[in-house]
């Protein structure tokens, strides 16, 4: 047999081999970051994700790929199946389902084992109460983009539906809040030629003004009202409000700052939205909130002193201080280590075993602070007693009595799902379903 004829016959042979190989070997991977991460406690999505039907998966890989957290590993094949396998980088993009040629994924809030609240909203956004909309992360969408994109789209289709119907003496559209939707929306109200106000109660930005200091604001290019596309990838907090404030300056947009809404009234022809400055008779509302609601307190001894915060505009605020920080989210953990070399002792409690909600890039910094010391570590441990100078925390059966002088509590903000069922809009509590 000559070697041309042997290379006809091994070659085919070779690149099989080859690619099984390959394939086993990433499908190892695979598995043992499942099982990591399982171990770990790290299997609970934030947001939006997918659930993936394994009868109708044919393990093409098609949503792997086209997944724009690919790199770290959200979906992965697993047994000829997509799995999620890395779920705390889900960032509820939604390409899977695009690219799924089965209609294998459907997209989902919440998990059999955390709840999400979410309002029942159409797809242009409108509430089960007609004039009545939500965009942004009060409706479960966290990023940036997707929520700019929501604001626009419900200006579009408030002046569609009820374009013309202007109440006497009143505006077309009425606008709480200026974070990514709601400042979206007020741009697109304005190239509308809607009458529209637009309220915030604190400062432009919404959620994103609430970040830490030097946070980075993970965003994609984006397309605003009246400027055009914004191509911005990742950038700091001050940056992008910086860029905000600009385009409110140049377009001229009229924002209500320190204006804050306190009920809305249904009328025959609209609402009545009561603020602590005054009233406004409007057709239609765009509730652009967010999900922070009230902050979620401890409710222990002590937590009603001034020494008891629940955010951290600047870390310089704490030097030479003794600091706590509370909780096991992002928020938490910038905290912690943004506070390192500046506090004199940080701590950070988390009542679970893993910073499940937490990016990896957290993790890994507040783990590496902790092997050198910096920053000491206590999980499944809770707040029981806030003390003048002093905090008592509990972990297992002790407790552990810290010297302290500056309590920061970042355990996330209580929805407010009274108020949404007081106006009647219907809130679901979704368990891994749309």
């Amino acid at each position: 047999m000559d070697s041309l004829t042997i290379l006809t016959w091994v070659f085919p042979f070779a690149f099989v081999g080859g690619y099984v190989f390959w394939y086993y070997r990433r499908v190892r991977k695979n598995v043992e970051l499942l099982e990591e991460n399982t171990k770990a406690g790290l299997m609970e999505p934030s947001s939006l994700h997918p659930l993936i039907d394994p009868l109708l998966c044919i393990g093409c890989g098609s949503c792997v790929s086209a997944c724009p957290e690919a790199k770290k590993k959200v979906l992965g094949l697993v047994k000829y199946k997509s799995v999620l396998i890395n779920p705390t980088h889900c960032i509820g993009h939604g390409a899977c389902k695009t690219a799924c040629p089965e209609n294998a994924i459907t997209l989902v809030f919440g998990t059999e084992k955390r709840g999400m609240d979410i309002p029942e909203i159409s797809e242009n956004f409108e509430t089960n109460v007609p004039g009545l909309f939500i965009a942004g992360e009060l409706g479960g969408m966290g990023l940036i983009r997707n929520a700019v994109t929501q604001g626009k789209q419900a200006i579009d289709a408030i002046q569609k539906l009820y374009g013309g119907q202007t109440p006497a003496g009143g505006i077309d559209v009425l606008i709480v809040g200026t974070g990514p939707s709601g400042f979206a929306a007020t741009l697109a109200a304005q190239e509308k030629g809607l009458k529209y106000t637009t309220v915030e109660q604190d400062s432009l930005g919404g959620t994103v003004f609430a970040y830490p200091r030097g946070k980075l604001v993970m965003t994609a290019p984006v397309v605003m009202p009246i400027v055009g596309p914004i191509n911005m990838c990742e950038t700091s907090k001050e940056k992008l409000l910086e860029v905000w404030q600009g385009i409110e300056k140049k377009t001229g947009v009229k924002i209500n700052y320190l204006e804050r809404m306190e009920d809305i009234v249904q009328e025959k022809d609209g609402f009545v939205v009561q603020t602590n400055k005054g009233e406004y008779r409007t057709r239609a509302v765009l509730l652009s909130i967010g999900r922070r609601g009230t902050p979620r307190k401890l409710n222990v001894e002590g937590d009603d002193q001034p020494k008891v915060v629940y955010r951290l505009i600047d870390p310089e605020q704490y030097r030479d201080q003794k600091v706590l920080v509370v909780g096991g989210g992002d928020s938490a953990l910038e905290a912690a280590t943004s506070l390192v070399g500046v506090a004199s002792d940080v701590t950070i409690s988390y009542r679970s075993k893993a910073f499940s909600r937490a990016k990896e890039k957290n993790r890994n910094h507040v783990d590496e602070l902790e092997s050198s010391g910096d920053l000491r570590v206590l999980m499944e441990s809770n707040v029981s007693k806030i003390g003048a100078d002093d905090v008592d925390i509990k972990q297992g059966e002790e407790i552990v009595n810290l010297a302290n002088d500056i309590v920061i509590v970042n355990a996330g903000g209580i929805l407010p799902t009274p108020f949404l069922k007081k106006i009647g809009i219907n809130v679901e509590t979704k368990h891994g379903t749309m």
